[in-house]
Order: structure tokens, then sequence, then C-alpha cells
């Protein structure tokens, strides 16, 4: 199995919160059209004016998702809490 990445994508403001729920949506949406196995997402609320939406994706297909879809950042992920 190869190395999974997360990609990550920032947003900020009174709104972060329902703005990255709502991005998730269509990361879920970009997984069913685009057929991809792996099928991780999620959204995390750093603090009221910080949060964040994610998918998980492996490493052989990074570069494509992160042409289509260009993330703010990408970290190895590690499905341990």
């Amino acid at each position: 199995m190869s190395q999974q990445i997360k990609l990550i994508w920032d947003f900020r403001g009174p709104a972060s919160a329902k703005t990255a729920e709502h991005h998730e949506i269509h990361l879920k949406e970009y997984i069913r059209a685009e057929k991809i196995e792996l099928n991780i997402t999620g959204f995390k609320i750093i603090h009221d004016m910080h949060s964040i939406a994610y998918m998980v994706v492996e490493e052989t297909n990074m570069i494509a998702v992160r042409d289509a879809l260009r993330p703010h950042r990408g970290e190895i992920y590690s499905n341990v809490n």
C-alpha cells in the first residue's frame, strides 16, 4: 500500500466552519465523479475563525488531485488518533 497524503483546504473568518463543512460535500462529489477508491474526507474547526476541510488520497494519485482541486497544503496522513 502506498503512502497516503492528506490534502487540506483552510478557511478563515466567522463563516469558516460552515464553509469547510460545505466544501467537504464537494470533495465527496469529486470522489464519486472520479471513482476514487479511497474515501476519507472531513472537516475540523480549529477555532472560531479557522476551519479546514480535508481529503486523503494515495500518493500515486496526489499530483492529479492536487492539480484539479488546488488544496492549500498537504501532509502525510496517519489514521492513528
